[in-house]
């Protein structure tokens, strides 16, 4: 079973109100590629992938008039996918979705959202002191995390799933050094936050013995910003709880603990207007638990220069730069 998490950029823009995909010469949400050539360029990922399942994120967005699982449903058809099911959560007011699509001949999907004292439900709010002044701050999710019991058709076998767009720490909107400096860190707070409520999440399930996987865009990674050192680790490593007795695993996360300095995996690449130049980030993470590590799984993250296959491969090449700022990210496993 192939399983992967893709942040298709502003993917929204490419839809009409009532859900219509818009395959034409209009400008899309990423810049200088218009709305034929992303979608066009989508498809030919989508199908090189060849998923059974795979977490969109930054899917089309799903209001009272517009249903986006639909829309992302009808891009599946258009594209010819196997993976033309689509299940979401939560929904958010930032035209950012989160949204599962699989190959319902093969799985099932089921939102299934939990609730305890330590980790409400990803829809309310948590109660946390993000700066030690004795006084809980109230956290909420942006974009809710997507809570999913999957089964497998044929075996019966099940796990959970949780899709994950976590709180960006760009410092938006800032001018001037101070600014910079405040919202940056006031982001980072926020983004550990979420973190450290998705972690008493993770830990429920695997004190209960629940195949997990932790999937999505999490905005961050070990060694990123200097802002780090002011808080310890990164929400990664706040995930993932590789010191603790439940820990997670993704080898790419691994990778970048180790190795602080130097090259490491990246998932994403962002052009910086300012510097005339492009920055390359692994933001996108396949975790699972020990027990699902141990059926020897094999990640891959489909970057076009860094991948040898995607990269001698002109049109997959150029679909993957034309498509998103994210690449996808892959595990192909026995279940």
């Amino acid at each position: 079973m192939r399983i992967a998490t893709y942040n298709v950029e502003w993917f929204n823009s490419l839809f009409a109100r009532d859900g219509t995909l818009l395959r034409d010469g209009e400008w899309s949400g990423r810049h200088n590629v218009t709305r034929a050539a992303q979608a066009d360029a989508l498809r030919h990922v989508f199908t090189a992938i060849d998923a059974d399942a795979i977490m969109v994120i930054e899917a089309p967005d799903i209001h009272a008039r517009r249903d986006g699982v639909a829309a992302l449903e009808g891009f599946a058809k258009w594209a010819g996918l196997r993976a033309c099911a689509g299940q979401a959560g939560f929904y958010n007011e930032t035209q950012q979705e989160i949204t599962l699509l699989y190959d319902p001949a093969l799985l099932g999907a089921v939102h299934t959202p939990h609730s305890t004292q330590e980790a409400p439900q990803f829809d309310g709010v948590l109660a946390i002191d993000l700066d030690i002044d004795a006084t809980p701050e109230q956290v909420r999710f942006s974009k809710p995390p997507l809570e999913l019991t999957v089964q497998s058709k044929s075996t019966g076998a099940s796990f959970q799933m949780i899709g994950v767009h976590a709180k960006s720490k760009a410092p938006h909107g800032a001018r001037g050094a101070e600014a910079v400096m405040r919202i940056s860190i006031e982001n980072r707070r926020k983004q550990l936050a979420q973190c450290v409520w998705l972690r008493r999440r993770v830990v429920e399930h695997l004190a209960a013995g629940t195949p997990l996987i932790v999937l999505g865009d999490f905005n961050d990674g070990p060694g990123l910003d200097e802002y780090e050192r002011l808080f310890g680790r990164s929400g990664i490593e706040v995930v993932l709880g590789s010191d603790s007795e439940h820990p997670l695993f993704d080898p790419h996360a691994q990778q970048a603990i180790a190795q602080r300095v130097g090259a490491a995996p990246t998932s994403a690449r962002f052009w910086l207007a300012p510097e005339g130049r492009y920055l390359q980030a692994l933001l996108d993470y396949i975790m699972v638990s020990a027990d699902l590590r141990a059926r020897g799984p094999r990640w891959r993250i489909w970057h076009p220069f860094d991948d040898p296959v995607c990269y001698h491969d002109p049109a997959l090449r150029e679909a993957l730069l034309t498509a998103s700022d994210h690449f996808p990210v892959t595990m192909d496993i026995d279940l």
